[in-house]
């Protein structure tokens, strides 16, 4: 009888110290919209609509509304049972279909083409500069003269004009990827959105597939309701950051599942891993971070011999793109620069450097917030991705290249972070929590980028 009634008081005190964390960042969230605001009152452009997130408020609902009610009522209301009963391959693909269909349910709040269409074809996005492709001769042309175009100030007098935003402000493997959809027939806003959403929306099942090959299945289970229902499912649709999350979460689950395998199994998953994490260098500049997510599998399952086909791996996409006429130091060069005079100059540190975990706090959502603190009763392999994944989050915080739009840069990151879920308990509470949060984001805000 002593012992229960210890074990409840230790849950009611648990309990309470979530809801201090969650409160904490409450006041933080409201701290950061409220200093917001006053700067945007004192004429300081922070660039942000509704601080501390990039958006506008903008009641209102859309022809997504109702099946997202749908999807997180199934989630929440079965999702924790479903996952501890079906059978493995089943439910992951039962996993990252749900998780699909919960961000396309939230994207089509703001209708397919505000939603959808117009996110990847805006005059700052990819899609606006795959026909300079053609016109520049195709894609090795474009490769050779890539960072010739990324700097907004021409060198060279006969220079007309630059990479829009989202091309120039990252390296040349994440346009090539749009130009190679518009290769084969997807090059249009609608289809490049839903590509981008299945990519993004899939880190659900390469988060459970690495936790499982780390031998912690059932961790793997609890945390794949909160991986489904993730709030920053609101930017994985769509925004290219959401397909750079699934792209690095492929490439970590891959490397983890070489070190289960033995033999030419295991060099081949490694080197395959190695190539999938080389192309992540090449989405984004910031995905340099991600290299901790698999040094903690390595560290966390001493399995030092794939480093080397990995190693193999990476060089021969950083040789292939060099080969090509891309380097990526002087890509990440003219981008500083760029981004030295863009907005960034007018978005003090000062407040960015803090008001950025508010807006993170968006798309980790209140469950994850509160397992941040549980973290520590993790298995050993899963508190290093976790721990990773929020040393890869204030590396960027504290470098001053991430100022503001946070919500949805650090995605690659914020989806590992979610791990903790696997230490809560009561989920169905939280799977809610979670659930609420990005309806309430989705219906009373129009996230932009």
């Amino acid at each position: 009888m002593t012992d229960t009634r210890e074990r409840h008081a230790a849950v009611r005190a648990g309990g309470r110290a979530d809801a201090l964390v969650v409160g904490a960042v409450v006041v933080l969230v409201a701290a950061s919209a409220y200093v917001g605001r006053r700067l945007l009152d004192e004429g300081v452009d922070i660039f942000l609509g509704w601080p501390p997130l990039l958006a506008e408020w903008l009641p209102h609902v859309g022809p997504g509304t109702p099946a997202a009610l749908v999807v997180a009522v199934a989630v929440v209301v079965w999702g924790p049972q479903v996952a501890d009963r079906l059978r493995w391959r089943p439910l992951l693909w039962l996993a990252s279909g749900t998780a699909f269909g919960w961000t396309m349910a939230l994207a089509l709040v703001d209708g397919w083409p505000r939603g959808i269409v117009e996110r990847l074809t805006s005059s700052q996005e990819y899609l606006h500069d795959v026909p300079r492709v053609t016109a520049l001769g195709g894609i090795g042309p474009m490769l050779r003269v890539f960072s010739d175009h990324i700097l907004t100030t021409a060198v060279d007098p006969g220079q007309t004009w630059f990479w829009t935003t989202h091309v120039g402000g990252h390296p040349a493997g994440a346009f090539l990827l749009f130009a190679a959809l518009d290769r084969i027939g997807l090059g249009s806003g609608g289809a490049a959105g839903v590509v981008v959403m299945v990519v993004g929306s899939s880190a659900a099942a390469a988060v459970a597939v690495t936790v499982r090959a780390l031998g912690h299945e059932d961790l793997a289970r609890r945390v794949l309701p909160f991986s489904v229902l993730l709030p920053g499912a609101v930017w994985v649709g769509v925004s290219a950051d959401g397909l750079f999350a699934g792209w690095l979460a492929w490439g970590v689950a891959l490397l983890t599942v070489a070190t289960v395998r033995r033999g030419l199994a295991s060099t081949a998953a490694a080197t395959g891993a190695g190539l999938v994490l080389g192309y992540a260098l090449y989405l984004s500049y910031g995905l340099v971070l991600g290299a901790l997510l698999p040094l903690a599998v390595v560290v966390a399952t001493r399995r030092w011999w794939v480093v080397g086909p990995a190693l193999v791996g990476v060089l021969v996409v950083v040789a292939g793109f060099t080969a090509a006429g891309f380097w990526w130091f002087t890509g990440y060069a003219d981008v500083k620069v760029i981004y030295a005079a863009s907005i960034a100059a007018s978005r003090p540190y000062a407040y960015f450097v803090w008001a950025n975990l508010a807006a993170a706090a968006f798309a980790l959502g209140p469950a994850a917030v509160a397992a941040l603190r549980r973290a520590p009763a993790l298995p050993r392999a899963a508190l290093l991705l976790v721990g990773a994944a929020t040393a890869a989050i204030l590396l960027a915080d504290l470098s001053g290249m991430s100022k503001a739009e946070v919500e949805r840069i650090w995605l690659p990151f914020v989806v590992w972070a979610v791990l903790a879920c696997g230490t809560l308990p009561h989920p169905r509470r939280w799977l809610l929590a979670q659930a609420l949060l990005a309806l309430a984001v989705n219906h009373l805000l129009l996230t932009v980028w």
